[in-house]
């Protein structure tokens, strides 16, 4: 019961009452200082109240719990230094990490953790010591991989075509090799081994991801922009891809050349994942997540039933025409292609002028390019200019929330010979095997002298304003006028001391 009632403590809207009555039930707890103590008893979604105050974004509450669980190391005038508890807040040992928890809420408040004491301190550790170091090497040795991948495709086994051609329009002269033909020539040998590490390559993808999905789940995994979801579909469609052309060409079968082109487009777009380790490219990719999964995805079902509908009007005019003399609609699916191009103003009007053009294609030509040209284009410009705007707003916290997923994602991938745990452990000062985080604080005393000058002269003014007040409301209607002249003059003198005293502050400082 006691430690139901911390956790509907937590959330709470009133923070300083929710402190105080945190603070009263602890002192009743009986081993608040064990293992059984009501801090630790997670809910039935296996949190914690100190994690529970992190995913509901509640600042007060968990700023609260901080100042309990620092211990003071000592003081030196100005200078002091603190250990701060990090035990459920470091990622390195916990299933559920208070960090990973953090930037997969959907609550923007949570975020705003980040900043505080010590989160901020021990991601900026984690990050600067190891986390930016392995992540700038993991991105060198994926565009490395990447432009192995690119020359094996671009040197792919092929040969003359040796068949007739029965279509005009046919205009292959060269076909995929089978396999036995495939691996003869020196060259082959090379392009066998960069086939061999790009398969290597897509089959640690796939060891990789799978545990994580499984572990987190697919709708958080791959529906959390911070977490990068949409790079994780694209890297498993990528690997799944390179594994489809491993099983093509080892049977022999003709049309590798669909899933290789595939693999090269979605290969190469996810090396905009790792911009998030710069901080003036990772809101760039945030943004572009944001148009594409919002904006560009309810436009397209619009952008779809235009095309649909004018595409099918514009086969339906030309099916009596020669296809010869307007080779952009000679079937339906071209005819889809070319209104498609059309739509993006690629090119303009695709018609011979130099024979007569039905009336109807002008007619319906002039709606097109009303409807699509100067309509539905500017409102999608529109809709990603709004997004632009919101994100801009907050992508200094979106960056840092990319930081700490990034950071989570490489400590729990990384062996742990190469990531070493932070913080200090407090056997070394007598507190158990709990670790801390050593933070250096600066009291600045003349912050401190300008606060108490400025609480004096709000003080000042407000004991003037109210005896200004009083004397107005005792003075009769016949003493009105004088009343008023006295709180005039009392407000003038308050003004004039107060003046002053800004004045001293300002030379002091």
């Amino acid at each position: 019961i006691g430690n139901t009632v911390l956790h509907i403590l937590v959330l709470q809207p009133n923070k300083t009452f929710a402190c105080h009555m945190y603070s009263l039930i602890l002192s009743y707890d009986r081993n608040k200082d064990g293992p059984g103590s009501l801090e630790l008893i997670p809910n039935n979604e296996g949190l914690s109240p100190f994690k529970l105050a992190g995913v509901e974004g509640n600042t007060v509450m968990f700023q609260y719990l901080m100042q309990k669980r620092k211990q003071n190391l000592w003081s030196f005038g100005p200078l002091s230094t603190v250990l701060y508890d990090i035990t459920e807040i470091d990622s390195w040992a916990e299933d559920q990490s208070f960090l990973e928890l953090i930037v997969s809420t959907k609550k923007r408040e949570a975020r705003q953790i980040l900043d505080l004491t010590p989160v901020k301190e021990l991601v900026s550790l984690k990050w600067n010591m190891y986390g930016r170091p392995y992540f700038c090497f993991l991105a060198l040795f994926y565009i490395l991989y990447m432009v192995c991948f690119t020359m094996c495709c671009v040197y792919r086994p092929l040969k003359p075509r040796t068949g007739n051609r029965t279509n005009s329009r046919d205009n292959t002269i060269y076909v995929q090799k089978m396999l036995q033909e495939s691996y003869v020539e020196y060259e082959d040998e090379l392009r066998l081994v960069g086939e061999l590490i790009t398969v290597i390559g897509a089959v640690v993808i796939l060891v990789l991801e799978i545990p994580d999905i499984l572990r987190v789940g697919a709708a958080k995994y791959f529906g959390q922009t911070i977490l990068g979801g949409p790079f994780h579909i694209i890297v498993i469609t990528y690997a799944c891809m390179i594994l489809v052309t491993m099983v093509m060409r080892l049977t022999s079968t003709t049309g590798e050349v669909v899933p290789m082109s595939f693999a090269l487009v979605l290969g190469w777009c996810n090396v905009m994942y790792f911009a998030r380790g710069f901080q003036m490219l990772g809101p760039f990719t945030i943004m572009i997540q944001k148009m594409i999964f919002g904006d560009l995805m309810r436009f397209c079902w619009l952008m779809a039933v235009v095309i649909l509908g004018f595409a099918s009007a514009f086969y339906i005019i030309f099916q009596t025409e020669n296809p010869d003399n307007l080779g952009q609609f000679y079937n339906y699916p071209m005819s889809l292609f070319t209104t498609f191009e059309l739509f993006l103003t690629i090119i303009d009007g695709p018609a011979n002028y130099d024979v007569d053009l039905p009336f109807m294609y002008s007619v319906v030509y002039f709606a097109f390019a009303i409807i699509a040209a100067l309509l539905m284009l500017n409102l999608l410009i529109a809709m990603m200019g709004d997004t632009h705007w919101r994100v801009a707003h907050e992508q200094d916290e979106l960056w840092r929330a990319q930081v700490v997923a990034t950071t989570v994602m490489l400590e729990r991938k990384l062996p742990r010979c190469l990531w070493p745990r932070s913080g200090i452990c407090g056997r070394e000062f007598g507190l158990g095997d709990r670790w801390y985080l050593r933070i250096e604080d600066r009291v600045d005393p003349n912050k401190h002298k300008m606060m108490r000058y400025t609480e004096a002269f709000k003080a000042q003014d407000r004991d003037n304003y109210d005896k200004g007040s009083e004397k107005l409301e005792t003075s009769g209607d016949t003493l009105c006028k004088k009343g008023l002249s006295a709180l005039s003059l009392s407000r003038n003198t308050s003004r004039t001391s107060s003046h002053r005293g800004w004045e001293i502050l300002r030379r002091n400082t």
